[in-house]
């Protein structure tokens, strides 16, 4: 048979010089019915019972009959350390709740998705039974008490999971702590739906001039967004009072949630939600993160300023008689500024990150850092959910096999269009003494990849490509003995280290020079181009911390003592203190803010982590980004512990230095003056 040839495979050098990895990522995977048809089929995952959507049943129904068997053994005198039976427990109902959540989410088939949505839900009632079965809960805390649990950190989590279901309370209580429970999800899943809804709004509250903008459906517009990047300032304003204007409902759902998550905490022994949620991460209390926020507030507030003033002269030059800048304003100034930086189009970059350029950039750092490649595995027919799907081997030289990562890249109808991580598969020591290697889902919302071009990337792509190849390869070089805690299963703020850190690989030009390269002709990027990228990425870097320090202040001080009566008074007022661009009078942008409910009180997690691996960046990897020792220091120090270690004693460990609010603020500053001279340094040099 004639195979044909990529229309893509043009100009001076040929597919050829790509390697098997790049070539294979170059091109859009797909089904081949009649070679599938002569193959042996497996199931998803390669799990047997799921050739049909019927063993959604059989894998729940095994899970309920191995956890019987473990509650039994945990509750009658066990014969092995009490952490090993709950960790078992865990990993039994973690395999089929993951993996049946990702496939709710992710399977194109309706009725896959429909028996996975109800082993999620089945399985969750099983969660809920142990979480209040006091038997196992008396059974673990005799264990700690008398030092026979195995590991205590362990045990310590798994007890405090119990008592975030009142478990430890008297009846009463307990039973107001499962009401609770019940009320925040409710009314968290109805805020999260009405915070994406559009706006409708008669025709006549638009003004004329910039009707054009809308959408409209009858008499009515329709507001869909912010509309932050279009080049109308009157339109950006319209959208945005429009859009954020104060929604009654969502007000309600908001602030009954928030009392809910007031009188959960105070029941089962916290002052407030956040210290609740906060307890066991990085931060440990509320006091510390306010502590950090205000510290970190007040290092922003004269490098937010020069952003600002900054963003008001590009207005003034444009609109002279709108010349005060405004929260709409922001976005689009900050995205005009990159793209003046730039001095090309942002698609003029796309070319030269083919998606298999990206994951040849990637299998090079693995290799430098870890000693790793990324081997593309041919799947078996049923394995994927999706015929474009790919599957990489993760193999390190010495140690071999450490798992798998499933790269689900492209856009379909009805998949989600976000870009995340999902563990199916938690790594284990198992009782054999083998390892339960991990398997992850790496999800991208990509276009191309067919006959006519591979999937070429933007820049926001490239980064958010390597941020959740982080996440994966943290699960595959953790090897943590359980998997409660296993890879990404940590704190949050520990959790997110790793991927923020792979953006600084993305940033760095002597990275990204390894592996930027034309897909037609794999000419490098050209050395002006790279640099103006990279510094692109830092500018008005001041102002959107800023921003971000406000949202994590707002969704603390909603989480704190005090029950709120109007969530906007309390909006105005953290706005004030803590951004440098004034409220505008009647908006209520919280109510578009889904992360309160997601993230609840730790919205401020994504601000640790940028500053954690900042200072591993600046202390390990800046003078020498692919060093080997660097990386085998990072996978010993951090990443193979997961959440095994309480992340204080691991980061102080690993970094040699005390995690404190103050120590994290001024790394942040100094992250901030230290791109600042170098965009300088840019400026200067392409004014030249």
């Amino acid at each position: 048979m004639k195979l044909l040839k990529p229309l893509w495979v043009t100009g001076r050098r040929r597919v050829s010089t790509w390697s098997p990895l790049a070539t294979a990522f170059n091109t859009r995977p797909t089904s081949r019915p009649i070679f599938d048809s002569l193959r042996e089929r497996t199931g998803l995952f390669n799990k047997p019972e799921l050739t049909s959507f019927e063993g959604f049943y059989t894998l729940k129904e095994q899970a309920i009959a191995a956890t019987d068997r473990l509650i039994e053994e945990a509750t009658s005198n066990p014969s092995r350390p009490m952490v090993d039976i709950f960790d078992e427990l865990s990993d039994t109902l973690c395999k089929v709740a993951d993996l049946a959540e990702f496939v709710r989410i992710a399977h194109p088939q309706s009725h896959f998705a429909g028996a996975a949505e109800e082993a999620c839900i089945s399985v969750s009632g099983v969660v809920e039974k142990l979480n209040t079965h006091k038997g196992l809960y008396e059974a673990l805390r005799d264990s700690v008490e008398k030092n026979t649990c195995g590991d205590r950190h362990l045990a310590e989590l798994f007890l405090f999971d119990f008592e975030q279901s009142g478990i430890q309370l008297p009846d009463g209580p307990r039973q107001q702590v499962v009401a609770l429970n019940d009320l925040i999800l409710q009314t968290g899943q109805q805020f999260m739906a009405g915070a994406a809804k559009p706006r409708k709004v008669p025709r006549s509250a638009v003004p004329q001039n910039v009707r054009q903008f809308f959408s409209t459906e009858g008499d009515n517009v329709i507001v869909s967004g912010v509309y932050a990047e279009c080049d109308e300032g009157a339109a950006r304003e319209a959208a945005y009072r429009l859009y954020l204007a104060p929604d009654v409902g969502q007000e309600r759902l908001l602030l009954t949630t928030l009392h809910a998550r007031q009188r959960l905490a105070q029941l089962c022994g916290f002052s407030c939600y956040a210290d609740r949620a906060i307890k066991a991460s990085t931060m440990e209390t509320s006091a510390n993160v306010r502590q950090f926020l205000d510290i970190l507030s007040d290092n922003l507030y004269d490098r937010a300023n020069i952003d600002f003033e900054a963003m008001t002269r590009m207005k003034k030059k444009e609109t002279p008689y709108l010349d005060t800048l405004m929260c709409w304003d922001t976005p689009y100034f900050t995205h005009k500024a990159k793209t003046q930086l730039l001095n090309v189009a942002t698609s003029d970059f796309n070319p030269y990150f083919s998606l298999g350029a990206c994951m040849e950039g990637l299998n090079m750092l693995c290799q430098e850092l870890y000693g790793i490649t990324l081997q593309p595995e041919e799947m078996l027919p049923g394995e994927s959910w999706s015929p474009d799907v790919y599957k990489l081997a993760v193999m390190q030289e010495s140690e071999g096999l450490l798992g798998h990562i499933y790269c689900d890249l492209y856009e379909r109808p009805g998949k989600p269009h976000q870009d995340c991580h999902f563990t199916i598969q938690g790594g284990k020591l198992l009782a054999d003494g083998s390892y339960q290697n991990p398997i992850v889902v790496v999800m991208l919302s990509l276009s191309g990849g067919h006959r006519s071009g591979p999937a070429l990337l933007g820049p926001g792509a490239v980064d958010n490509l390597f941020h959740e190849m982080g996440h994966a390869l943290h699960s595959m070089l953790a090897r943590a003995a359980h998997q409660h805690v296993a890879g990404t299963r940590c704190a949050t703020d520990l959790a997110e280290l790793p991927s923020v850190l792979m953006e600084h690989f993305a940033a760095c030009p002597s990275v990204v020079r390894r592996f930027a390269r034309h897909f037609q002709t794999r000419e490098p990027m050209p050395e002006d181009m790279l640099q103006r990228l990279c510094a692109s990425k830092h500018l008005f870097g001041a102002s959107e911390m800023q921003l971000q320090v406000f949202y994590s202040a707002l969704d603390q001080r909603y989480h704190s003592e005090g029950a709120h009566e109007d969530s906007t008074d309390v909006l105005r007022q953290v706005q004030k203190r803590y951004y440098g661009l004034p409220y505008v009078e009647n908006t209520a942008w919280q109510h578009r803010f889904s992360h309160l409910i997601g993230y609840g009180a730790k919205y401020y997690s994504y601000l640790i982590s940028r500053a954690l691996a900042w200072c591993v960046w600046r202390r390990h990897f800046e003078a020498a980004p692919l060093s080997r020792p660097a990386g085998a220091a990072l996978r010993q120090g951090l990443l193979r512990h997961g959440g095994a270690v309480p992340p204080q004693i691991l980061l102080r460990d690993y970094l040699e230095t005390e995690i404190t609010p103050n120590t994290l603020a001024m790394a942040l500053t100094e992250e901030l003056d230290y791109h600042k001279d170098h965009l300088d340094t840019v400026f200067k040099i392409v004014d030249k």
